[in-house]
């Protein structure tokens, strides 16, 4: 393989189901499988950029020192309506649990990860609006949604 570049592969399983591997033997499946249900290939965009900016906000709040118990993240998308149906807008919400964690520093993590080290969101951004919003709780708290309000 040549330098720089990444290899995955996908086999078929029957039906309209796949098992992705990549070269350190992570895998996972895309569409049913005997029943079980897997995350279908645009649904992977989605886990992609909460993957990519979870890990860059993490990696940027723990070099401040933020204080985290526990931190998830939302990630709902509309598509177009026709095709190839790509997706048009993408929202993350970020939930972030820990005793004395400053808003300043939460913000500026999205901000950095959304605006130049994610690079899922930053080729995502080419077709689709991103909104991104967060809540800092206490732990044992439970998030509270804005329908919830």
């Amino acid at each position: 393989m040549s330098e720089g570049l990444t290899e995955i592969t996908a086999a078929w399983q029957g039906e309209k189901s796949f098992i992705a591997r990549n070269a350190a033997g992570g895998t996972l499946q895309m569409g049913s499988l005997e029943g079980k249900p897997g995350i279908g290939p645009m649904q992977m965009l989605l886990v992609a950029i909460a993957g990519c900016s979870g890990d860059d906000i993490l990696s940027i709040l723990q070099k401040k020192r933020t204080n985290l118990a526990d931190f998830q993240m939302r990630v709902s998308g509309k598509r177009a309506a026709d095709y190839p149906k790509i997706w048009t807008d993408i929202h993350i919400s970020y939930f972030l649990w820990g005793n004395g964690i400053k808003s300043k520093d939460v913000e500026q993590a999205i901000d950095l990860s959304i605006k130049k080290y994610c690079s899922v969101g930053i080729m995502l951004e080419k077709s689709a609006e991103i909104t991104c919003e967060y809540q800092i709780l206490k732990p044992g708290e439970t998030v509270k949604l804005k329908e919830e309000k």
